[in-house]
């Protein structure tokens, strides 16, 4: 059954655990129905909007098995192999079938290269079964210029919105999917305590199922689940072994972190966007709508697109010493620089604490193919056994 047999026959997880399993189902009900339904790519696109106009937001993700044909006449091999994947995903029509329409965020500078090969495809090749696409072009440098610049834009993206739904979206219903949202997000940092209190009942594995079923089903029914199995785990087993950290690239499915476990370690938090930073800062309810939006994804946990490396310093220390961790893994894949950019002066700072810590750097995707993994993964966990923070 895995994954702590199914959180312990938990029947929330199970039903969360289903819908992570099979992403694209839920979607297909919505489209069944008569319903749209609108796929994310990147981490800013503000799910409020989506929601008020009565749509269902969801995460394009990869698939480690498909052949990557169409993407080898695009894409160069330079780029992040999971978002190469992805790409697949678009512009071989799957998603085509499964979403009415594509919202891009810069999130990341390669997924802006993804956007305007995309942008290229609609203009050469017409015909090819890509979604209709819309790129949110925001500013992350934190002035307040670029707030203004960024409500005009997120005024924009409203109205794209409101033209996939073919009606206006009001306040109140941006506000109402704000409740939404806010609420999940609460659900979700409850569960949360259960990984990083002075007893971790949830492993990093189990949270990474129970953060992710939320980006592909509704939200006010993810939020009941979350709840329920939340209150499932304050009886579950208290989870033994050296507490770490994850930084670096996103996880779309649990393989990592059941190796991490695998080792003895339990992960207690981590800052990526399938993870702790999906829910990391609530929406203003008392803000303006469209301001309201801004702050919410302007200013949300410090990442690399939005922050120095003396910044992502001192969330990292911040969020390690939250979590109780005995160590922190950093883990990019090949062709994914950006973190790396960061890294020196996180490590110096985890060594002037006495903090471990270990870097897999320039990885295979997906995670399976890195043979030696498993060893170095048991070594570090044996080097936190042997010393107590």
């Amino acid at each position: 059954m895995s994954i702590r047999d199914c959180a312990l026959q938990s029947e929330a997880f199970a039903a969360l655990k289903d819908v992570y399993d099979h992403r694209d189902r839920e979607a297909a009900r919505w489209r069944a129905a008569g319903r749209k339904v609108i796929g994310e790519l990147g981490c800013d696109v503000p799910d409020e909007l989506i929601l008020a106009a009565g749509m269902l937001p969801v995460r394009i993700c990869a698939d480690p098995e498909r052949p990557l044909a169409e993407t080898d006449k695009y894409l160069e091999y330079a780029f992040d192999p999971m978002v190469r994947a992805q790409f697949e995903k678009i512009v071989d029509g799957t998603y085509y079938d499964q979403i009415d329409a594509l919202a891009i965020s810069n999130s990341t500078d390669v997924i802006i290269r993804v956007f305007l090969y995309l942008r290229e495809i609609h203009r050469v090749e017409p015909e090819k079964k890509v979604p209709p696409v819309a790129f949110i072009d925001w500013l992350f440098t934190r002035h307040r210029i670029h707030q203004v610049r960024d409500e005009f834009i997120i005024g924009l993206f409203k109205q794209q919105v409101e033209a996939w739904a073919g009606r206006p979206i009001t306040d109140e219903e941006i506000r109402a999917a704000g409740r939404i949202c806010n609420e999940n997000r609460q659900a979700l940092r409850e569960m949360a305590r259960l990984r990083r209190g002075q007893e971790v009942r949830i492993s990093g594995s189990e949270a990474l199922v129970i953060i992710g079923a939320g980006l592909f089903m509704d939200r006010s029914e993810h939020t009941k689940l979350v709840r329920r199995v939340t209150a499932d785990a304050a009886q579950w087993p208290v989870l033994a072994g050296p507490r770490v950290y994850y930084t670096g690239a996103n996880q779309e499915d649990t393989v990592l972190y059941d190796k991490i476990e695998a080792a003895g370690m339990v992960v207690v938090g981590e800052d990526t966007d399938w993870g702790d930073r999906h829910y990391d800062r609530d929406y203003n309810l008392d803000y303006p709508v469209i301001r309201g939006i801004v702050d919410r994804y302007f200013l949300r946990e410090f990442s690399a697109k939005k922050s120095t490396p003396a910044q992502r310093t001192e969330a990292l220390d911040r969020e390690v010493d939250a979590a109780g961790a005995q160590g922190v893994i950093f883990y990019t894949n090949q062709y994914d620089e950006v973190a790396t950019w960061d890294m020196p002066k996180q490590r110096k700072s985890l060594e002037a604490r006495g903090i471990r810590h270990i870097t897999f750097g320039r990885m295979l995707w997906p995670v399976a193919k890195n043979e030696d993994l498993d060893e170095k993964l048991a070594g570090f966990a044996a080097q936190l056994k042997g010393g107590v923070r």
